[in-house]
């Protein structure tokens, strides 16, 4: 019964982790996309005048750099709340 407790007081941590995550995913795509293809916005899928393979690798790049990222904030945060409380979450 303990271990559910602590998943249910870590849920909102969790879940502004991931907030904070998903922002510093998205602005960390952003700069990466303007470094690769000197354009400010990533090509949309039903972007007809963007080509099939611009629009997969934007796509492929943007997974990579929001799954590292919320890799990181994940361990970072259940890394923490170990070191708070002495027990890890989840």
């Amino acid at each position: 019964m303990k271990k559910r407790k602590q998943k249910l007081v870590y849920r909102p941590v969790g879940f502004a982790l991931g907030t904070v995550g998903g922002l510093i995913a998205s602005t960390a795509f952003k700069k990466a996309w303007k470094a690769i293809s000197d354009e400010d916005d990533a090509p949309d899928p039903g972007d007809e005048d963007r080509g099939l393979g611009e629009i997969l690798l934007a796509a492929a790049i943007q997974g990579v750099i929001f799954s590292v990222v919320r890799a990181a904030v994940d361990r970072g945060g259940a890394v923490a709340v170990r070191k708070m409380t002495g027990t890890w979450p989840g």
